[in-house]
């Protein structure tokens, strides 16, 4: 267990307490993902809490397919969740579970709750269910439910058309199995809720096996119970919930029943989490699938260059606690910008390149600079860079008619070129459009960067790329999915999308180092951001990078 003098949120408090009163020998969490989609950022605070806390002390930690619902859950849903849970860093080992698994255990829990007199078939239609169950306002406009005309069938009755339901003597909708609960409950999800429905569908694990299944709030807790899960942590969606959480594993007479907590959920700035949503922009070609690095689903953010630490880092910034409320994506950006700042080298790319002219320097010499891989992290090594006569510098480097306090390259002026050497622009030239194509200088031979200082200074430094040994290389520049300014609805329901979320740069201009890039590798282009090689759409020779985030960024970290 941690060590006393720490902070504790309010999950570790509670758990502090079943242990100190014996409630529990060892702590066991679980992650339970229904696989009908992809898994977001949300997703991955309640992932890093629940492994997080089995860590912590010292216990179990399950991953398990909550897939109880045919009609939406996929393969490849699960496949992708595996990978996710596993890249975050969370490792269940040999403690994969389906819930499926246990389909004959929930439907004997089921045959229990009849004989109890605790659960009924009945043959209301479902509008007609919402109906009879009345409302619940929570200011107050409570009114009660009514008993169903089938809640009195006899236990016999009960348990043959059960059986009935699971032989499929039934059409979807014609009968579902409710508990018996009390239909004026104040918490609305108490009204005897349907436990079982029937769908004649055919399950990625079961097969045709059933036509009859569990509804979630049956199916979870007694798929907690049965793994031995003692504290199933969840977000505050359920906290109504939990009164039926609790009653499922009472009547069940579960020995050691698990514990739900609930604890805030994670919601983000100006960002598409909703599965609708995203499954729309996917259909319509908006982006390019459920891994767009525009999105923040795990898999996107993975693609776009974060790294496991940088989310587990984020949801540790974001804390636990039962207060609802929105983070800024800047914090994102901030977790991932710290994350790779001294671990990723640091190389030149050219992003809007015109050609630089040394005209004095030796028409057929190439040299070499050892360049540090990254100032501030000794331990990248260094590289050495090639140089010669013609190079490549960004177009946003020159300006024939300078601004007031522009330090770069004008008519005149002498910058550094960054790691080699001091060069003076003498001239430069056009085309037709009047658009700069080439700027000439002359270089000065006793300024070579080489550890000495130089008698004189500058006031600008530039980055460049050897014309000759270039790499050239697709560049992708990323802006937020969503129109900052207007919000992400718009008044008809519809997202309030940023027309300008993607830049694609054909042709950029990188230093040979990039030239065998791996796909998911990042680094830090000098004064552009940080870039990770796009698994995708890179070729071998031809890699495209994404700008995982730019260098610099408003957000500050609260003062502690």
């Amino acid at each position: 267990m941690a060590e006393e003098n720490t902070s504790r949120n309010f999950i570790e408090n509670i758990i502090d307490e079943d242990l100190q009163e014996g409630k529990y020998d060892e702590i066991h969490t679980r992650f339970p993902p229904e696989p009908n989609g992809y898994l977001h950022i949300g997703h991955a605070k309640a992932i890093l809490i629940n492994y997080g806390l089995a860590k912590e002390y010292g216990g179990k930690f399950n991953l398990r397919f909550d897939d109880t619902n045919p009609t939406k859950e996929k393969i490849e849903f699960v496949e992708s969740i595996k990978e996710d849970v596993k890249w975050l860093g969370a490792d269940w080992e040999d403690r994969l579970f389906f819930a499926s698994d246990y389909f004959d255990q929930m439907y004997e829990a089921a045959v229990k709750l009849i004989k109890k007199g605790k659960a009924f078939v009945c043959d209301l239609s479902a509008d007609e269910i919402r109906q009879y169950r009345g409302s619940f306002d929570k200011e107050g406009g409570n009114v009660p439910g009514k008993n169903s005309p089938y809640r009195d069938r006899s236990v016999e009755e009960n348990l043959e058309l059960f059986e009935n339901m699971k032989n499929g003597m039934y059409a979807d909708g014609e009968k579902v199995l409710r508990a018996k609960i009390d239909m004026a409950s104040p918490n609305i999800n108490m009204r005897d809720p349907v436990i079982y429905r029937i769908a004649h569908m055919e399950h990625h694990n079961t097969g045709n096996k059933w036509c009859i299944y569990p509804m979630y709030d049956f199916a979870h807790p007694i798929e907690d119970a049965i793994e031995g899960v003692t504290h199933s942590c969840c977000t505050l969606e359920f906290e109504d919930h939990r009164p039926l959480y609790d009653w499922v594993v009472r009547e069940l007479e579960y020995p050691h029943p698990p514990k739900q907590i609930e604890f805030a959920k994670m919601y983000l700035t100006n960002v598409v989490t909703g599965k609708r949503y995203i499954k729309k922009l996917v259909e319509d070609g908006i982006v390019d699938g459920w891994d767009d690095p525009r999105l923040v689903s795990i898999a996107a953010l993975r693609r776009r260059g974060f790294t496991p630490q940088s989310i587990q880092n984020f949801v540790n910034l974001c804390g636990v606690s039962k207060s609802q409320s929105s983070v800024d994506y800047a914090m994102l950006e901030y977790c991932i910008r710290e994350d790779l700042k001294l671990s990723r080298p640091r190389v030149m790319a050219v992003l809007d390149p015109i050609k630089l002219v040394i005209d004095n320097y030796p028409e057929d010499r190439t040299e070499y600079f050892e360049i540090p891989n990254n100032l501030e992290n000794e331990s990248l090594g260094s590289r050495k860079v090639p140089f010669s006569k013609q190079l490549y510098i960004e177009r946003d480097d020159f300006m024939a008619e300078p601004v007031k306090k522009y330090f770069r390259l004008f008519p005149g002026n002498e910058v550094r070129l960054m790691n080699a050497y001091f060069v003076t622009c003498t001239s430069y030239e056009t085309d037709d459009n009047g658009s700069v194509t080439c700027v000439h200088c002359t270089y000065d031979p006793e300024t070579r960067q080489d550890g000495r200082e130089v008698d004189r200074k500058v006031k600008g430094t530039i980055h460049w790329v050897n014309a000759e040994t270039a790499v050239r290389a697709v560049v992708r520049l990323y802006e937020n999915l969503i129109d900052e300014e207007k919000g992400v609805y718009n008044e008809d329901g519809s997202l309030n999308l940023n027309p300008d979320s993607v830049k694609v740069i054909d042709e950029c201009i990188m230093e040979p180092s990039l030239a065998d890039a791996k796909p998911y590798e990042s680094f830090q282009f000098v004064r552009n951001g940080f870039f990770c090689v796009d698994y995708k759409d890179s070729r071998e020779g031809s890699p495209v990078f994404n700008r995982v985030v730019s260098l610099k960024s408003s957000f500050k970290l609260p003062a502690q």
